[in-house]
This record gives C-alpha cells, structure tokens and sequence, in this order.
C-alpha cells in the first residue's frame, strides 16, 4: 500500500457536457491508478462534501445562497466557463470535502492527495475559468480554525496565473524583489522572465502564495502573488525548473509553513489545449519531485491537488497526474 491516502469519489465528475475540460479525467485517474498497481483500492478514501459553512470561510455568504437556491445571474454563470446546474454545486462541495480531508490527512501523516480540486481561480464572490469554488482556501481555512495551522504556503503550477488565490491571501507587505538572471529584470514583452516576491501577511493566518505560469494566458489581469514568475511561451523543462528552484528557495528563505498545498497542473505540457509552454511528461514528473524533495527536506507536510489539465489526448493529462502520485511513492 501507499504510505499516504488518495482522496476520491466518482461524484467529481463534472457534469458540464462536451467542454474542453475533461470531466472524465478523475474517473480515468482512478482506474489508471489501479490497473497499473500504481495504487491498491485500500490507498483511497471517500470524501465527505464540505458543508456551507466550510465554503463560507472564504466564499460569501450571497454568493453562496446564490449556487444553492439556482439565482446566478447570466453574467455570474457566463464568468464560470461552465453550465450551472445544482449537480455542478454538489460536484464542487464534494472536491472541497476532499481537499480538506487531504489537508487533514496531510498533517497527520507527511502527505495526502485530492485526486481532483485546485479551483485556484475561485473568487470569494465569483467563479472564473472553470472554478466555482476555491477548495484549497476552504481546506487552509478550515485547517485554521481548527487550531492546527497558522502558516500555510500553496504551490500553483498550473499553466494559468492562480488569480483566486492571491485575492483570498493578497499579500501584505513587499521586502524586495528576486531578479532574473544576470541581474536584468526583463519586461514580459520579449524571452525573459519577471519574477518578484512580496512577503507573507503578519495577520493570524499567514499564507504564502506561489505562482508560476504563462505571462500570455489566462487571465489576462493576475493579481500579485507572494512569489510570481510570469513565464515566456514555450518554456522547455530545464528553464521552468531552474525557475521553480529559485522560487522555491526563496520562499523558504522568508516562510516557514505548517503545510504546502502544491496545484499539480498537468497544463503545462506541451500538448494541453490550453497552454503555451513547452514542459514534457519527464519534465513535468521532475517538478512534483523537486516540490516533494524541498517539502521533505524542510518536514513541511504536502497536500495535493491536481488542478487543470487539457491535453489533446486525454491519456496524456491522467498519465502526467498519476506520475504526480509515482513521484510522491518514490521519495516515501
């Protein structure tokens, strides 16, 4: 067996109908998962939906009351990407479930995954590209108020900039700035790199915020993260994760988290529908090793999500997220 659980429920489908989304790719994770022995039916366990007041800690109360009762306006559910319908609500309650289970469970024992989640473009009174709720801010959130965090640092490596997420936890304060290499901090406009840290909040819950994403893509207004690298198009494997490394490091020379919520996007592969950069699978296994490796090292405990996903060939997308979990075994 897996020394830490895999949260899922056949429930994570989306029912959204032909979209580019791929609401089947829980379901297929899971199977892959299993016939490849990659995991046993005993390494998964079944989430609970998270009920309305878990979803309050971040998500108002009106834009709550408005996904329960069906009375989203056009222009509420044309800003989703995605039909509404009562069973999307219960779909993204359930992944919330898992997510903080996941983060529960991570706590407990080093590391835990949602197999679904990382929504990281939830707002508290919105939804955006493809995301209703922000199941990571909920499970952060809730964590909190149960006393067993104060600190919390996430880990966005989808391809798209996580927008939701550095609006719940904007952060507070800018000591300085990381320059790209050479010391020349190049505009985004041309082949360099802009990466700039801002420092994580003094309030009671601190949360440190890292994203790494295309600069040309969704969306197109990315509100500051603690630790941002807008990357250029096309991207390949060595440049990405030399820039992971370096914001890793850096956001461990100014945060000491309690837990890592690491987004395991599989969009940026070369690929995805939706993505722009360059990564390989190979490559894209040797970042969620280079999270786990600096986590371990630290004995920061990690809870993942695996966020988007849109590879021409949908066994693409459900080969890179189960690498995430081979990676994850590897290191155990």
């Amino acid at each position: 067996m897996l020394p830490f659980k895999l949260i899922y429920s056949d429930g994570y489908y989306l029912p959204i109908g032909a979209h580019v989304f791929p609401a089947e790719k829980y379901r297929l994770i899971h199977r892959h998962l299993l016939d490849t022995g990659i995991a046993e039916p005993g390494d998964f366990m079944t989430p609970q939906p998270a009920c309305d007041d878990d979803i309050r800690l971040v998500h108002t109360r009106e834009y709550v009351q408005k996904l329960k009762t069906c009375t989203l306006s056009a222009m509420e559910e044309l800003q989703m990407e995605v039909p509404y319908s009562p069973e999307l609500v219960k779909a993204f309650w359930l992944a919330a479930g898992g997510s903080i289970l996941a983060a529960d469970l991570a706590l407990r024992s080093g590391m835990a995954f949602n197999i679904g989640g990382g929504f990281h473009h939830a707002f508290p009174d919105h939804g955006e590209g493809f995301c209703v709720v922000h199941d990571v801010a909920v499970a952060i959130k809730r964590m909190h108020q149960e006393g067993k965090i104060t600190r919390a640092m996430t880990v966005d490596l989808d391809v798209h900039n996580g927008n939701g997420t550095a609006a719940i936890f904007p952060p507070k304060k800018k000591p300085g700035s990381l320059p790209s290499a050479g010391g020349i901090r190049h505009d985004l406009r041309g082949n360099g790199r802009d990466l700039d840290m801002l420092g994580a909040s003094d309030g009671e819950l601190e949360v440190f915020t890292i994203s790494l994403h295309q600069a040309h893509n969704y969306p197109v207004y990315k509100p500051p993260s603690s630790i941002d690298v807008h990357l250029p198009d096309a991207t390949n494997d060595e440049e990405y994760l030399g820039w992971l490394d370096q914001a890793l490091s850096s956001a461990f020379r100014n945060f000491e988290p309690e837990l890592l919520c690491y987004m395991a996007g599989a969009d940026p592969y070369k690929e995805d529908q939706l993505g722009g950069l360059a990564l390989t699978i190979e490559g894209l296994k040797r970042r969620d090793e280079l999270v786990m490796k600096v986590a371990k090292a630290r004995g920061v405990p990690v809870m993942v999500t695996f966020a988007g996903g849109y590879a021409r060939k949908v066994e693409d997308t459900v080969t890179i997220h189960c690498n995430t979990v081979v990676a994850a075994k590897e290191l155990a």
